[in-house]
């Protein structure tokens, strides 16, 4: 089974590439001689992700984005915060790791997911939460999604029991 992380790398790779290949498939009206860099670029890019060479690809996918905004192309793909990145990324993932996880792990993760997404949700609806608890809550609910991502279960749990009990501290049924 390959190792989940990896899948989270490929998806990401494979996300850029699928947004860049639709990019420079469309006719958007910009000079087609700026855009020839950009689909060698990808080209490389694509060529050092199938070597397995991730950090060339994603410093070539990087050089992308630089070199579009350089350029001017309106366009062009943007770079996305870390927490879109990472949305898109799992949205990439998904399948794959249907794929490969058996399916007891698959409904725990869910089961967790679930529970962690409730939680939290109750936990944002407490009036007068002070800084610091909103804080842990981001912080516990991140670390979660990091577990989830990575599927390590045991994690996962811990970062849940976590979550609920600063739910019970804030008098929140989790």
């Amino acid at each position: 089974m390959p190792h989940v992380y990896e899948i989270m790398l490929d998806a990401e790779l494979e996300q850029a590439f699928d947004v860049w290949s639709s990019y420079l498939d469309a006719r958007t009206g910009e000079d087609p001689e700026v855009r020839a860099p950009l689909r060698a670029t990808l080209r490389r890019a694509r060529a050092a992700a199938a070597e397995g060479d991730r950090p060339s690809a994603r410093a070539l996918v990087a050089e992308l984005h630089d070199a579009a905004r350089d350029a001017g192309l309106p366009w062009a793909p943007v770079s996305h915060d870390p927490c879109t990145a990472d949305r898109q990324a799992r949205d990439y993932a998904k399948d794959e790791r249907r794929r490969v996880l058996p399916v007891h792990l698959r409904e725990d993760l869910d089961s967790i997911a679930i529970y962690l997404r409730v939680t939290g949700r109750r936990l944002r609806t407490v009036p007068d939460l002070d800084d610091a608890t909103r804080e842990d809550i981001r912080y516990v609910s991140a670390r979660a999604g990091m577990a989830l991502d990575l599927a390590h279960l045991t994690a996962a749990r811990r970062e849940l029991e976590r979550l609920e009990a600063i739910a019970r501290r804030c008098g929140v049924q989790p």
